[in-house]
């Protein structure tokens, strides 16, 4: 195929790592629900879930106003958190920056708040970088459905063969195949290289420095 006309990343452990924030959401909200604070680590594994369902993941606590409190306590804790906290992926900017100059289309497909990635993204000066953002309140499914990739391709009105996924868990991984996407891995956050090896990709890369490199190649090969 030709090189890719759009990338659709993930956000978080793939351009930003907002674990102190989220950390600090996770840990207040328990703490006001009257539960144990929930171990570090595990927190993190949960990133890239819906809120929901992290709650219930580690709490064990699948109740449906549980849940949606969780969510309300969440977010008025981390919220205001979001952007002083969120740091960007080593060769974020790079990689960006790069694709724009090879006029490749970029988009954020995420469970997070698409308002809140813009505010990062704005804080970071970034936001002419982006062509566009879907987030958890632009769908009603969330990944791995494929409903928010499928929703960035209309609106951008590119084929499916012609746009990469990129992201750090399998959740990721399933969300590129069900929306008939190439899958990109990058080993940004906790889901290890070998996780990837027996799901559908094109690339696993060990930081974003490598996809670019990576990518790079795949441009040159088709020229």
């Amino acid at each position: 195929m030709a090189f890719y006309e759009g990338v659709f990343f993930d956000f978080d452990y793939t351009l930003g790592d907002a674990t102190q924030c989220i950390q600090a959401g996770f840990y207040g909200a328990f703490e006001e629900m009257g539960l144990p604070r929930p171990d570090g680590e595990a927190v993190c594994r949960a990133i890239g879930m819906t809120l929901e369902d992290a709650y219930t993941l580690l709490s064990g606590d699948g109740d449906v106003g549980h849940r949606a409190e969780f969510r309300r306590c969440y977010v008025r804790i981390a919220d205001p958190l979001q952007v002083s906290q969120t740091r960007l992926s080593p060769g974020a900017v790079e990689l960006l920056d790069w694709l724009n100059a090879e006029g490749v289309r970029v988009a954020v497909v995420s469970t997070k708040r698409h308002t809140t990635i813009l505010r990062v993204f704005d804080h970071y000066g970034l936001s002419d970088r982006l062509s566009l953002c879907i987030g958890g309140e632009d769908i009603q499914r969330p990944k791995p459905d494929p409903e928010g990739a499928l929703l960035a391709l209309e609106r951008l009105n590119l084929r499916r063969e012609a746009v990469l996924f990129v992201g750090d868990t399998l959740i990721d991984a399933e969300t590129a195949h069900r929306a008939g996407l190439d899958f990109a891995a990058v080993c940004n956050g906790t889901t290890p290289a070998d996780a990837f090896s027996s799901v559908p990709h094109v690339h696993i890369a060990p930081d974003l420095a490598e996809l670019q490199d990576w990518l790079a190649g795949q441009k040159l090969a088709n020229l």
